[in-house]
């Protein structure tokens, strides 16, 4: 397969200090990959690589075909990056922003114009489009942002933290900017801290954690090494919490806190079933039972323990 990014062995130190420690990293064309993990994991410092904005220790890294050491313009051609806060010029409307942008890329004023008015289409900005930017809210902003960074249709668009800071709607709003932009055939590289994102929007991720890549795969791959579904039994008080671990032999997680039980099943109707029916033939009163999936958040945590650990 052909890759839009292709990272092998990639290394980043500062004085003695590593910061990448041998990242791998493919990312097909199209679609969108998410870079997780906790702050000081290295992924703005692989994103910076691969940006040409900060030069590699050691390893290789190539981006829409051009390596980023050994042609880093050619690499900035190519790409466009969007940071955690939209860079716009809230004095300017919307189509002048655009259009600026445009002709900062050497755009004829014809040129301009017509790329200010079809990304303003694109991302939904046409009934906004003559209001100065102060005006917008965030969403709003933040989808100009992102349209600001296709004006000279990059083939890699890398977008760091996109909705800090933005309420749940206005998030929303910049989820289906960037799932038209995958569908577009644009390769997006994702970095961001809401677990949720990168499940909504990601075919596939990666986890760095201490400057190395902890665990990649899609979302429901990685949902899946932590184990299946978990039954969380709330118990009335102390003595059913104990009498519940009684009967599985000491199996599950207690949460005194919230005197409930956590065992660890299948998911399916039967386990749910069987476990209840155990309960009863022991006399163990229940209060209520909930069946939880395993999040990316649920995988973030066991990643990261382990690496810390």
């Amino acid at each position: 397969m052909a890759y839009t990014i292709a990272v092998e062995g990639l290394r980043k130190t500062y004085g003695a200090t590593p910061v990448l420690d041998g990242v791998d990293l493919h990312v097909p064309r199209g679609g969108v990959h998410a870079l997780l993990g906790p702050n000081g994991a290295g992924k703005s410092t692989t994103v910076k690589i691969l940006t040409t904005l900060v030069a590699p220790s050691g390893g290789r890294a190539v981006v829409a075909g051009h390596d980023v050491v050994a042609d880093p313009a050619a690499v900035r051609r190519a790409v466009s990056l969007t940071g955690q806060y939209a860079a716009v010029d809230e004095v300017l409307t919307g189509r002048e922003n655009l259009v600026m942008m445009a002709r900062l890329r050497h755009a004829g004023r014809s040129a301009a114009r017509e790329t200010a008015e079809r990304l303003l289409a694109r991302f939904d900005l046409v009934h906004a489009a003559d209001r100065a930017v102060g005006t917008y809210s965030g969403g709003m902003a933040r989808r100009l942002d992102i349209a600001l960074s296709l004006v000279g249709d990059p083939q890699v668009l890398f977008l760091d933290e996109p909705t800090t800071g933005l309420d749940p709607r206005s998030r929303r709003d910049v989820w289906t900017a960037v799932e038209e932009l995958a569908g577009s055939g644009v390769t997006v590289l994702l970095t961001t801290q809401y677990l949720e994102e990168a499940d909504q929007l990601a075919e596939r991720v990666t986890v760095l954690a201490g400057g190395r890549v902890a665990a990649e795969g899609t979302p429901d791959e990685l949902k899946s090494r932590i184990g299946g579904e978990t039954v969380q039994l709330v118990l009335s008080d102390v003595g059913a919490l104990a009498a519940a671990c009684a009967a599985l032999d000491g199996q599950g997680r207690i949460d005194e806190s919230g005197m409930s039980l956590h065992v660890t099943t299948d998911g399916s109707a039967g386990a749910v079933r069987d476990l209840l029916q155990l309960m009863a033939a022991r006399d163990v009163p229940v209060d209520r039972v909930a069946v939880h999936r395993p999040t990316l958040d649920d995988v973030f945590l066991a990643l990261t323990e382990q690496v810390a650990a």
